[in-house]
């Protein structure tokens, strides 16, 4: 990584979106026409970073952060008018009453045979390539996808035990029994990262680089904890023993009890972190840049008994985030990461993060109703911070504005000098001008938008991460006044 594409090269501004939420595509968004419509967005509006959630395959909740693979790409992201110009796909319809994911699966299912039977040697070169290259996941991630629909979608722990547990034999046999299925889900896999290194070329040719995030921990339901159970804190019938959360806070009086399994970090320290270089590796083989969600986990982590149903009874335990983090600094120089350090942080975490060099981030929503000693009002923020207006996790700031207490309000507008310009904007200017030297700002924000279009409310499971956009809303406008804004504030 070129220190020009590291976050603190030079003063820079993007958006964040994912790309499910962009228009078109089957269901939701995806790698197709619009993604690329979006990169000449940005790039006519002077910015020149696209930040995304996670883009794993899902559970039925659609979070990103708890998803079947840490290295699998979602294949509901897979643009099927691309499959049809590659000649694979014939044309098709989504007219009338229709499951669109069901719909999304039978296209691909009739795509993976147009492959077969259709793709010329280049292709295939390219196919076998790809496969080999990522058979280190791969494999098992196929095997894990094929057998858990044999297995009615359940979760692995409710598998037969000769599955559950990794049986050669068995694992051999149901290899055998479910060899297409499998190279299916390979044939899935190597359409999902060709569509985004084909997107990612043309962001680049665009000078629009691309913002990626990773989530701490893994779903104990994911190939990687039923493939690898040493690495996590399980019992030898593969149930979790503690689990991840956060404990008691302003926000919650019980805290969060996420339920991910914690790492076994003295096994992945013995091994010199070699799962962490394999997972670090393969998001920066996608992405320019990527964050790291909750950061804090890497210096001290919440530990929760597995039968406690809260947060409320855990403890701290101390993790080897200094030898992690040194032993990835020896393969990746510099760390082109950003630490979501979000939340109460010691001083530790923020020493661990400095020592790195890994810039934090600023929350402007989290500015207002205090003093003047809020970390996160503009005056207090510093050069090595990536500042947002929100999140995913956030209200829109027009949303979070409008529900405030009316002596909150006064202090937003006091503190911005009593702006002319209606909400988001000023708190858009406020973020812009930052002396951070990355901005970004959620799409929801940019197009004004209020508190039915947030992307996730934290501690609710239904409704969650379905928001998407209309380029009609975007006003004719809105590129040049952002070009604009940049030009003021100096970002790019």
């Amino acid at each position: 990584m070129a220190v020009a594409d590291t976050p603190l090269s030079r003063r820079r501004s993007g958006v964040l979106l994912h790309p499910t939420s962009l228009p078109g595509g089957v269901g939701c968004g995806d790698l197709g026409a619009e993604a690329y419509r979006f990169v000449d967005f940005l790039a006519a509006s002077g910015m020149s970073v696209w930040q995304v959630l996670p883009l794993v395959p899902t559970h039925g909740d659609l979070s990103p952060y708890q998803g079947l693979s840490v290295h699998a790409g979602n294949p509901l992201l897979i643009n099927l008018d691309r499959l049809r110009e590659w000649g694979w796909l014939q044309a098709g319809t989504t007219d009338g009453a229709v499951d669109f994911a069901q719909y999304r699966r039978d296209q691909l299912q009739l795509a993976y045979q147009g492959f077969l039977q259709h793709a010329d040697d280049s292709v295939w070169a390219e196919y076998n390539h790809f496969v080999a290259e990522q058979s280190g996941w791969l494999e098992d991630y196929a095997l894990f996808q094929a057998i858990r629909q044999a297995q009615g979608h359940r979760h692995w722990l409710a598998w037969p035990d000769e599955l559950r547990d990794r049986a050669p034999l068995a694992l051999a046999a149901m290899g055998k029994v479910l060899k297409d299925k499998v190279s299916y889900v390979r044939f899935e896999q190597f359409v999902f990262f060709r569509q985004w290194h084909q997107l990612r070329g043309y962001a680049h040719q665009r000078d629009v680089l691309l913002f990626g995030d990773l989530p701490i921990f893994v779903a104990h339901d994911s190939a990687e904890v039923w493939a690898n159970r040493e690495l996590f804190l399980l019992d030898e019938y593969g149930q979790a023993q503690v689990v991840a959360g956060v404990p008691p806070d302003y926000f919650s009086a019980t805290g969060q009890r996420w339920g991910n399994p914690h790492y076994n970090w003295g096994r992945m320290q013995a091994d010199g972190f070699s799962w962490w270089k394999q997972r670090i590796g393969g998001q920066l083989a996608m992405f320019d840049w990527v964050r790291i969600d909750h950061f804090r986990g890497f210096e001290s982590y919440w530990e929760i008994p597995a039968h406690e149903v809260t947060a409320m009874n855990g403890r701290w335990v101390k993790a080897p985030g200094d030898e992690l983090f040194e032993a990835l600094h020896q393969v990746f120089d510099p760390l082109p990461l950003v630490a979501e350090d979000l939340g109460i942080i010691t001083a530790e975490v923020d020493a661990l993060r400095q020592k790195y060099h890994l810039p934090g981030m600023k929350i402007v929503q989290f500015a207002f109703g205090g003093d003047a000693d809020n970390p996160y009002l503009p005056h207090h923020q510093t050069f090595d911070s990536v500042v947002y207006t929100g999140t995913h996790d956030n209200d829109t700031t027009l949303g979070w504005y409008q529900s405030l207490p009316e002596s909150v309000q006064q202090h937003v507008q006091s503190y911005l000098g009593f702006p002319q310009e209606s909400m988001p904007w000023p708190m858009i200017r406020s973020a812009l001008a930052s002396v951070a030297r990355l901005t970004i700002l959620p799409m929801q924000d940019l197009l004004g938008q209020g508190s039915e279009h947030r992307m996730n409310t934290p501690g609710t499971s239904e409704g969650n991460w379905r928001w998407r956009f209309e380029w009609a809303q975007l006003d004719e406008g809105l590129a040049p006044k952002l070009k604009g804004l940049m030009a003021l504030y100096g970002r790019g």
